[in-house]
């Protein structure tokens, strides 16, 4: 079946009776991790217990169905539910699959499947969502406003109230990994410990150095034509596993408020009062740099950028060629942009 995501997190809680497996995938690899997590401990609460857990890559079960089918029948020694993980799966496990759900075993272990980005045409996201013994749920990119709400729920979570250019600043600079977004959150709940409101002051306190800004390095060095720079925090983003649609969103942003900007520069402002009055306000270790490029770019040549950008992400959906490769190649033409903006 599928999951609507409006009940995907209470699904993640206390998964429906008679699932045998659910299928977490989607874009935003934060948020798979996070509910395929919140999936599993529903089920065993010591992840690590090497008797009622078993973990399983995508190979090792694409030619090997049986071994699926023994993983999933096998009785825990000390008795309790089994959990059978398997993670970076893709459409070579749906034969084994197949067969799981065709005929389960005896018991209640689940099977908890993560995958990334899965289209409407693929193979295993259909078994999942039309066999009534299964489940999928998809995780896509939150976008600011989702996430803005997310924010306040899990600062709700720790008794704390936050201001409302405080939760927009975070959810701007958040969006795109649910999971960096939740560890960023719980850490300033932590900050906060004693207090009941978030100001923008904490926020920026807390998270402004914070790696969750990692997500803005390609699209900063994108908009100053900063080649070597965009390849470097291309290749440690992939590396960390971060999808890159999100990172093609957050540059779309970035480039939005330039646009935003240069458009106020044009009707007599300042960069620097253009860049002042962005909403939600720019970090101010950052107002330097994002000054110098409004003064650099122009609405045409910001028009080209967002083309560039977004045209990748539409790609990465619809073709068959790397998303990484896409995504690079997209930057590596804004900064070309960016040169020749600023020439």
């Amino acid at each position: 079946m599928k999951v609507q995501p409006r009940n995907a997190d209470g699904f993640c809680k206390s998964p429906a009776a008679g699932i045998v497996a659910v299928l977490v995938y989607g874009p935003d690899t934060g948020l798979v991790r996070e509910r395929a997590k919140t999936l599993a401990r529903a089920v065993v609460a010591d992840l690590n217990d090497p008797f009622r857990v078993s973990d399983l890559k995508a190979d090792q079960i694409s030619g090997d169905g049986a071994r699926l089918n023994d993983e999933m029948a096998a009785m825990a020694l000390t008795g309790g539910r089994r959990l059978v993980r398997v993670r970076d799966a893709d459409e070579s496990v749906t034969v084994a699959f197949q067969a799981l759900l065709k005929q389960p075993p005896s018991g209640d272990t689940l099977a908890v499947v993560e995958a990334g980005d899965l289209g409407k045409s693929s193979k295993l996201r259909a078994l999942f969502e039309s066999d009534d013994k299964a489940a999928a749920i998809a995780c896509y990119v939150e976008e600011e406003g989702e996430l803005a709400v997310t924010i306040a729920r899990i600062l709700g979570e720790h008794k704390l109230t936050i201001d409302t250019d405080a939760r927009d600043w975070l959810a701007a600079n958040l969006v795109g990994d649910r999971a960096v977004a939740r560890g960023e959150v719980d850490k300033l709940a932590i900050y906060m410990m004693g207090a009941s409101r978030v100001t923008l002051e904490d926020v920026r306190t807390v998270i402004g150095d914070s790696a969750a800004l990692d997500m803005d390095e390609p699209a900063l060095a994108a908009a100053d034509g900063d080649i070597a720079s965009i390849d470097r925090a291309l290749g440690r983003l992939f590396g960390e596993g971060t999808s890159p649609v999100p990172i093609l969103r957050s540059a779309q942003r970035h480039f939005q408020r330039l646009q935003m900007a240069v458009y106020h520069t044009t009707r007599g402002q300042t960069a620097q009062q253009a860049v002042k009055a962005l909403r939600p306000p720019v970090f101010f270790k950052m107002e330097n740099q994002i000054t110098n490029q409004v003064r650099r770019w122009t609405l045409p040549n910001l028009a080209l950028a967002l083309d560039r950008l977004m045209d990748a992400e539409a790609d990465c959906k619809r073709t068959n060629m790397p998303d990484e490769t896409l995504c690079a190649r997209a930057f590596f033409q804004v900064a070309q942009l960016a040169r020749r903006s600023g020439a």
